[in-house]
């Protein structure tokens, strides 16, 4: 789908799922596909632990809350065009998901962010960010290139605190 009309949008992308050490919450830090900028969006642990088994490829038995959302809109003849993180309040950072209907209608529905991108994750749809949001927001993203985001993961990245958390 192309860039939403109207406003101005960065494309965005999961780059990684961390946890921030100074008070372990999980954080999602979603990079501009343009650009080496990223912006970080602290989420809460069952969204993190949602987002982290979905990029692992990795199911569970059950169904898990954004599991069966995507199950439901898909029986319905429904999908998600794409998520939209439309601002920011206080702190707090707010989505929009772009429901498409079977009659191929598009109702945007008011989200949290991790949710968003957990369903977004899911449903292979992308995820936009508001210029606005984005440049108040962002950092200069640690993972210029592919080979220093690897470094970082396999040095700096605490996943056995997410596993210990699951469990």
């Amino acid at each position: 789908m192309d860039e939403p009309k109207g406003t101005d949008m960065k494309e965005a992308e999961v780059k990684a799922l961390l946890v921030d050490p100074m008070n372990n919450s999980p954080v999602i830090l979603l990079k501009d596909r343009h650009s080496s900028r990223a912006m970080p969006i602290w989420i809460g642990e069952a969204e993190a632990m949602s987002i982290a088994l979905e990029l692992q490829g990795h199911a569970f038995p059950r169904p898990l809350a954004h599991d069966l959302m995507k199950r439901l809109l898909e029986s319905l003849g429904g999908g998600i065009e794409q998520v939209t993180i439309t601002e920011m309040k206080e702190g707090t950072f707010y989505a929009r998901l772009h429901v498409r209907t079977r009659d191929g209608e598009i109702k945007e529905i008011d989200a949290r962010p991790s949710d968003s991108v957990a369903l977004a994750l899911r449903m292979h749809c992308p995820i936009y960010i508001a210029e606005d949001v984005f440049d108040q927001s962002a950092i200069e993203s640690p993972f210029a290139d592919e080979e220093s985001f690897m470094e970082f993961v396999d040095n700096e990245v605490q996943l056995a605190e997410f596993k210990r958390r699951a469990q």
